[in-house]
């Protein structure tokens, strides 16, 4: 079965920088359009970034463009995000997700990973 595992979340001081990993297993990596969004208490879902299924284009929500980067790695089935320059609006849970291809509908979800940055 599909399986996404993030890590590399913590607590950060605002301008600091972190990177996040997302792990993949169970699927053909290389197939599909990976994602990262964000859950800030008391808010919805955010989308963060997006990578194509062969990293020709990557997006970013305004809010983040030139401070997160998005990558993969297809040898480690692994999509990391580049923080960097973080505020303490960027916390928030942070997920990643598959693009399930004709719709782009996200059909399978990590866990999540904590962010925090503190002022």
């Amino acid at each position: 079965q599909v399986q996404l595992v993030e890590s590399g979340g913590g607590l950060v001081q605002a301008g600091g920088s972190l990177r996040l990993s997302c792990a993949a297993s169970g699927l053909t990596f290389r197939r599909y359009a990976m994602g990262w969004f964000r859950q800030a208490p008391g808010k919805e879902r955010e989308f963060v970034a997006a990578i194509a299924w062969n990293s020709g284009s990557t997006t970013c929500a305004d809010s983040v463009k030139g401070r997160f980067t998005i990558s993969r790695d297809y040898a480690k089935n692994t999509v990391y995000l580049q923080m960097t320059s973080l505020k303490p609006e960027d916390t928030a849970v942070y997920y990643c997700a598959r693009d399930e291809g004709p719709t782009g509908a996200y059909d399978y979800w990590g866990q999540g990973t904590q962010v925090t940055v503190s002022s």
